[in-house]
């Protein structure tokens, strides 16, 4: 009997997905279960596992492809049914799921043609606009109107990237004259780079990137997306940077002395990731103004302290969030974080995993990095960033003497966020490490 193995819906908010990696070729046999292929959202890359026994029939939709949920992506002839797989019946019943992707493809060529966020005309019928409530942010504070954009999502749906198009081309005003706007898109004198970088300087700068020696290595679909998180965080927080300096030489002394029984007892082991999330749950109770977002010009201020955490991966960068971080003792940190960064290294974690988070913390001291100043993790308002750990000689009471000392950065928002604040919420910060007295067993 032949099993449909579909594009699986990865949460709520997404409605399509990127097969990355086959991890099977057709003619494989295969267990329930087994991971089958890798597939990139919006959200969260994952391995999908098999959803029956059997030998990999065919793949219909290869590696690279981006297709709506529900998608027929492949085929696995079940275990033991060779003999059921003839009848005319099942062999057709096939076709009627495979009529989604020739949609999708329609969509996506003149997408490719036509600068996606091409104004259209307000439908006539009032039909509701499909976007997500980012989108729907940024258009209002861009004061642009979704009405006239032309959805490349599944569905028709407004993407970020036809937003970050529009606002990038400064087309699709609330009021403004629909056909003015292609006025404004110039056409490209070389090759384009990948639809999903609208880069307004782009199309100047390409003209001097082709030169000499040189090889052109597409971005993967993970990459694409960090690049479009990051330009538009740049784009719409104004980051200003505020430095501490921090002696944690007590921590270092307690993690030494405790490493071996901690991992004993508690079977995890015992980084100083915990350490900074405690000090960072703490600072953000009492200064909540950190612990927020922006909506246009209402600010809204997040009860729970969902803090994540920066994950560095051989191919990108991910943030699992520690859900309710200031409600969990020591323990429990360490074991939510650790367990978070090691699924989030295999390709483990749930969608839901790496959403809601009010507050982020990233950690260029663990490749040695002395300080970084981290782009702001939208819709956070502020990001931590936690140096590398090094004895220096320091001066205590007119004395010189060698300490532990970590330099940290705070990364912020200046619409939310301001200087004095945020001064004395890293000095709250650089307290709890230097002063810390939590039992962490």
């Amino acid at each position: 009997m032949a099993v449909d193995v579909i594009m699986p819906q990865m949460g709520e908010s997404i409605f399509e997905g990127t097969i990355t990696k086959w991890l099977k070729k057709p003619g494989d046999k295969i267990e329930r279960d087994e991971p089958l292929f890798e597939i990139s959202t919006d959200k969260v890359d994952a391995e999908i596992p098999a959803p029956a026994a059997g030998v990999l029939k065919e793949i219909k939709v290869h590696e690279g492809q981006t297709v709506p949920i529900q998608t027929v992506v492949g085929v696995i002839e079940a275990a033991g049914a060779a003999v059921a797989a003839p009848p005319p019946p099942k062999a057709e019943a096939p076709k009627p799921a495979a009529v989604p992707p020739p949609p999708k493809a329609e969509v996506a060529k003149p997408a490719a043609a036509v600068a996606p966020a091409a104004p259209l005309k307000p439908t006539p019928n009032g039909e509701k606009i499909r976007s997500s409530p980012l989108v729907r942010r940024l258009a209002r504070e861009h004061q642009i109107d979704l009405a006239q954009l032309r959805g490349t999502g599944a569905g028709g749906r407004v993407s970020k990237q036809d937003i970050m198009a529009a606002i990038e081309a400064g087309t699709a005003r609330a009021g403004a004259p629909a056909a003015v706007a292609p006025a404004r898109v110039p056409a490209p004198p070389a090759p384009a780079p990948s639809p999903a970088l609208r880069i307004p300087e782009a199309a100047g700068l390409r003209e001097k990137m082709y030169f000499g020696d040189y090889e052109v290595q597409p971005m993967s679909v993970m990459r694409q997306r960090i690049a479009e998180h990051m330009v538009l965080s740049k784009h719409v927080s104004p980051h200003v940077y505020s430095l501490e300096e921090a002696d944690v030489t007590t921590i270092v002394n307690l993690r030494a002395s405790l490493k071996e029984k901690f991992e004993r007892e508690a079977g995890t082991k015992l980084t100083y990731t915990p350490f900074f999330v405690r000090a960072a749950a703490e600072a953000l109770r009492a200064f909540p103004i950190v612990n927020a977002s922006v909506d246009g010009t209402n600010i809204i201020l997040h009860k729970e302290c969902n803090i994540g955490i920066a994950v560095a991966l051989d191919r990108g960068l991910i943030v699992p969030v520690v859900k309710r971080a200031e409600e969990k003792n020591f323990l429990g940190l360490a074991r939510t974080v650790n367990d978070l960064a090691e699924r989030a290294r295999t390709k483990k974690l749930k969608p839901e995993e790496v959403l809601e988070s009010t507050f982020s913390i990233t950690n260029p001291g663990i490749f040695g990095g002395l300080i970084g100043l981290a782009v702001i993790n939208q819709p956070n308002v502020a990001i931590l960033g936690v140096g590398a750990i090094e004895k220096r000689p320091v001066v205590i009471n007119d004395a010189i003497a060698i300490r532990s000392m970590v330099y940290l950065s705070l990364s912020y928002d200046h619409r939310a966020v301001d200087g004095a604040i945020a001064h004395q919420f890293i000095s709250h910060v650089k307290r709890t490490l230097e002063n810390w007295t939590e039992p962490i067993l």
